[in-house]
């Protein structure tokens, strides 16, 4: 197996052709397939001394790969959301908003908030607290006014809460058990205790109590595609393990008044909504699983001279939101060059263009979606999932790639379309966030997706 070994790694560096597998792939696993014994067979000592020495790659690679086609890659079999039920129209929010924090002596400020929520693209969001929460806790609603235990402790309550409502719309889609949960992958922004989420949800679930749990803490916006790409990994290299990934946020922790000085702190007020996502991810889809999308190839990067970009600090107050006015230009700049990486991992004769291609990019506001359209050169449209998204939830941190997956399965679902992925078969996930961070995820979206094994 030396010999194959060093198949594998010449022809990652001489990028030779593959068999519809993105190059660099490392899905080989565990056994040797019945087409390598045969090619170690066919080709005998000597000719697998060649493979060694780097002369018989071609032949001996394209039938591991073709061996391996769709065997063992993660595959999300199951996707679900949840909001909380307090929804705020944003046409109205500026009014609401200096009302609630009695801050309506500011007219000129007020002016401006509600320009920045007129241009923000948002109908509506979701909000864990109610109206009533918000105006029997005026420390919550000054600008700076200590009351960080009391945020925690509606956080720590909020977020296993919607995550457990997002998981079992997920487990229903599935079609399978809570019980047959193997691992379980949280990420958050909005809670901090210990136990942690995760260990709610176990017991809200009803999950086993041997589920293998990690928690992704203040990843943020790009937490999302962390979530799936630690998902992947879980799922390729435990055989049977059904992984439940679960992103759920709410806004006690940074929902504050205005002020004149911080004009970082309306945006982040205008764009942010409450939402859960969660999917089921697992490799080699059985008896009544279906595969709706593959996680086919992952990357991170943080981009260069960007970490003022996106940041966040934990205060007596809150969490405090600082947001670079460039974040639209710094994402747009890095997510083109790690587009190009993914196609360059890509052998597919089908995708001539990056409009051959479905997109899932992370809601993060209308400059952030507008830039990346721009700079990718995309099609009216190839978007359309992302802005529904914000449309209807706001920017949602980690879970927004989930809600934006959901939304493209249902409108293709709608539509009849042949995969979840507007009828495509490959696409991109990206996510960003503090970093500024990039999650790339190469996506394969199957056909005959509604039909179960």
């Amino acid at each position: 197996m030396a010999g194959l070994t060093m198949a594998i790694s010449v022809a990652n560096r001489r990028k030779m052709p593959r068999c519809r597998l993105p190059r660099g792939h490392t899905d080989f696993r565990c056994k040797a397939p019945a087409a390598v014994r045969k090619e170690k067979e066919r080709l005998g000592d000597g000719g697998m001394a060649a493979v060694g020495r780097g002369l018989l790659v071609s032949t001996t690679t394209q039938a591991i790969e073709a061996s391996y086609d769709h065997h063992g890659r993660a595959t999300i079999m199951g996707i679900g959301k949840a909001v909380p039920e307090h929804v705020f129209e944003q046409k109205s929010y500026a009014d609401y908003y200096f009302d609630v924090t009695n801050s309506n002596h500011m007219v000129d400020l007020k002016a401006k908030f509600a320009s920045i929520c007129e241009n923000t693209m948002v109908e509506k969001r979701h909000f864990y607290m109610s109206d009533d929460t918000l105006r029997s806790n005026p420390s919550i609603t000054a600008y700076k006014s200590p009351s960080f235990t009391l945020r925690q402790e509606l956080a720590d309550e909020g977020v296993p809460r919607l995550g457990a409502a997002a998981a079992l719309n997920a487990i229903n889609d599935w079609g399978k058990q809570a019980s047959d949960i193997t691992h379980l992958v949280l990420s958050t922004l909005s809670s901090g205790c210990l136990p942690g989420a995760d260990c709610e949800l176990v017991h809200l679930l009803g999950l086993p109590p041997s589920t293998k749990r990690v928690m992704l803490y203040q990843a943020a916006c790009h937490g999302g595609g962390a979530a799936l790409r630690l998902s992947k990994d879980l799922a390729e290299s435990n055989p049977g393990a059904r992984v439940l990934v679960v992103c759920s946020e709410v806004t006690p922790l940074w929902l504050r008044g205005p002020s004149p000085s911080h004009v970082g702190n309306l945006v982040g007020q205008a764009i942010f909504g409450d939402a859960a996502g969660a999917v089921i991810v697992g490799s080699d889809p059985g008896a009544g699983e279906r595969g709706l999308f593959e996680l086919v190839w992952t990357w991170q990067e943080i981009v260069p001279g960007t970490r003022d970009g996106i940041v966040a600090k934990l205060r007596d107050e809150g969490l405090v939101f600082t947001l670079h006015r460039d974040v639209p230009r710094f994402v747009a700049g890095a997510v083109a060059g790690c587009v190009q990486r993914a196609l360059r991992e890509l052998a597919a004769p089908e995708v001539k263009e990056k409009d051959d291609m479905f997109w899932v990019v992370h809601a993060g506001g209308r400059g952030v979606l507008d830039m990346v359209q721009s700079e990718m050169g995309l099609g009216v449209g190839k978007l359309a999932a992302s802005r529904s998204a914000m449309r209807q939830y706001g920017n949602t941190l980690s879970s927004s790639v989930v809600l934006v997956m959901e939304e493209m399965r249902r409108t293709s679902e709608e539509k009849g379309m042949r995969t979840a992925g507007q009828g495509l078969d490959w696409g991109l996930l990206l996510a960003f966030g503090p970093g500024i961070t990039v999650e790339t995820i190469l996506l394969r979206a199957l056909p005959d997706y509604a039909k179960r094994n």
